[in-house]
């Protein structure tokens, strides 16, 4: 099981008072809302997520075809291997893609971001992740473009921040609306679960595309 190391939490309540002084319209929510039982506050300023626009920026620019892997190059073809595991399950029904995505990816090694990029937080694309391993959002960041790449609607997938309150840290996970059920894609569970059935998780925020959704309790 790979465990997650703390994110910094202090984004957490300055997200929260943003949001708070950010109204917006509500946009489509596909498949999403309620996650783990929660409320959710949408926004549209992606500006208050910089690591998230980075890791999509360089996701354009990165993940691309590296051309020929018949090199000895270190390396060289894991984000071609990548591309080709992609391409071979392109045909399957939607909950089979998400079952051999979430193991797929988790097979890389759990590698802190201290130790791969000398910083404290890092949000890795699928290229970064490939070569190097990564931490819990960089699974899901993976996971994320991989459905995106196999063609899952922006609408219908989120990278939620959220505490795991068995382990007492911040963790990162990927959420897919399908068949009127929200499954979680979790580098710590090899088996792709029911929101439903995870009761450990507190969603903090999550984030997709276009836009990023605060979570309040029930009860709020």
């Amino acid at each position: 099981m790979h465990r997650s190391r703390s994110l910094p939490m202090l984004a957490i309540p300055i997200l929260m008072v943003l949001a708070w002084l950010t109204p917006t319209a509500a946009p489509c929510a596909g498949g999403l809302q309620h996650l783990f039982g929660y409320q959710e506050m949408v926004q549209t300023d992606m500006s208050n997520l910089p690591q998230w626009l980075s890791a999509l920026e360089r996701h354009l620019t990165r993940d691309v075809a590296e051309g020929d892997c018949t090199e000895s190059l270190f390396n060289r073809c894991h984000l071609q291997r990548w591309l080709d595991f992609l391409a071979s399950i392109k045909n399957l029904p939607a909950r089979e893609q998400i079952d051999k995505v979430n193991l797929y990816a988790n097979t890389k090694p759990y590698v802190l971001d201290i130790d791969n990029y000398a910083i404290e937080d890092y949000w890795a694309v699928a290229r970064e992740f490939l070569y190097n391993g990564g931490d819990c959002e960089d699974y899901a960041i993976t996971k994320f473009f991989s459905l995106r790449w196999l063609g899952f609607a922006n609408d219908d997938i989120r990278i939620v921040i959220l505490q795991d309150t068995n382990l007492r840290v911040p963790h990162a996970v990927l959420a897919v609306g399908l068949n009127n059920d929200i499954l979680i894609m979790d580098n710590q569970s090899q088996e792709v679960l029911s929101h439903l059935r995870i009761a450990h998780y507190v969603p903090l925020y999550s984030v997709n595309e276009k836009y990023w959704w605060l979570h309040l309790p029930p009860f709020f």
